[in-house]
């Protein structure tokens, strides 16, 4: 039954399910009564930041660059870190999280993408497609190789678990301060924080690479996301540990994750080689006035990707494989 809901374009499926979407709505308001009940404090402030970046940067590295695109390889009891400290962002569990974002990369910015902001607009991409009932269920197709770990099962199947425990700590360490301005305010900044990602990733900023999608690099957007602003070079060539892939940009989940291997807990970074880095120097004229009038802010929406006449099933070997990746539009193709 999910899967025939995700697999139909009906936009009647698509509709936010208000009452389930109570909750969502009841933490803005608590972020927003943070200012009244307790008024600002410099240590407030760090707390804020602290309980933002830390959680950001377990969403980049875990959700995003090892369980959505296996960017980097790490222990069991590591993965399982990952996933649990990317939990207590609230943003579902580590099967649905890196599932959706996997099929993301399949259809994006084509009808079947479910946030795409050029095709859906900004409301949708930001926060409707999950509020909507429609995409409660991870998408088990493709995640079967996590899916494999019954800790991490466990965890996705009680998302709720990581931040019922980083509330509590809060509680213990700061008391109903440190819990309003640690937790609820700033759970709702990660959360619009993370989702700019999928919404104005996608609308503002410079587009190096031609892609079968719209993804632009946003150096404001990169800041605030510890490097995921750079969403263009991302959607070129995914499966990387670092997502800026030039000194001056900006990607501090990259330097935590090099400070980790030092360590000994993550290995074998993927890292772009410098023909993929450089292709965009390889462009013709008219490629490079393509990619000028897509980074226009409103234009270069992609054309539909042409369909086959039989819709043909992957082997779930190649889909584990590529990781749901649509290819680059440039010259290189990827490996």
């Amino acid at each position: 039954m999910i899967e025939k809901a995700y697999n139909s374009n009906d936009p009647s499926h698509d509709r936010v399910n208000w009452v389930k979407s109570i909750p969502f709505f009841i933490v803005h308001g608590l972020a927003l009564a943070t200012f009244f009940l307790f008024p600002f404090q410099w240590q407030y402030a760090a707390v804020l930041l602290v309980t933002y970046y830390a959680r950001m940067f377990f969403i980049t590295a875990g959700y995003h660059r090892y369980f959505s695109h296996r960017a980097f390889q790490t222990s069991r009891w590591f993965q399982f870190v990952l996933a649990f400290f990317a939990e207590m962002s609230t943003q579902k569990g580590v099967l649905w999280w890196a599932s959706h974002h996997r099929h993301h990369h399949k259809e994006s910015d084509q009808p079947g993408d479910i946030h795409s902001p050029t095709l859906r607009g900004f409301w949708w991409s930001q926060v409707g497609w999950i509020l909507c009932s429609k995409y409660d269920e991870p998408r088990w197709d493709q995640i079967k190789d996590f899916s494999r770990f019954p800790e991490l099962v466990w965890l996705n199947k009680y998302y709720y678990v990581p931040p019922a425990v980083g509330v509590a700590t809060l509680y213990l360490l700061g008391g109903l301060p440190w819990v309003f301005w640690g937790g609820f305010l700033s759970t709702v900044v990660l959360w619009h924080g993370t989702f700019t990602i999928n919404s104005l990733s996608h609308v503002f900023g410079k587009r190096r690479y031609l892609t079968t999608d719209t993804s632009r690099n946003n150096f404001l957007l990169a800041l605030i996301t510890c490097g995921e602003g750079w969403h263009n070079n991302h959607h070129y060539h995914q499966n990387t540990a670092n997502q800026g892939w030039f000194w001056w940009e900006v990607d501090l989940s990259y330097y935590v994750l090099r400070l980790f291997k030092a360590v000994g807990l993550v290995w074998k970074l993927k890292l772009p080689e410098d023909q993929t880095r450089f292709a965009h120097l390889k462009y013709t004229d008219a490629q490079r006035q393509e990619l000028e009038l897509q980074s226009v802010f409103g234009k270069g929406r992609i054309p539909a990707k042409p369909k086959p006449a039989v819709e043909e099933t992957p082997e779930p070997a190649a889909v584990l494989g590529a990781l749901a990746a649509p290819a680059p539009a440039g010259l290189i193709k990827r490996n």
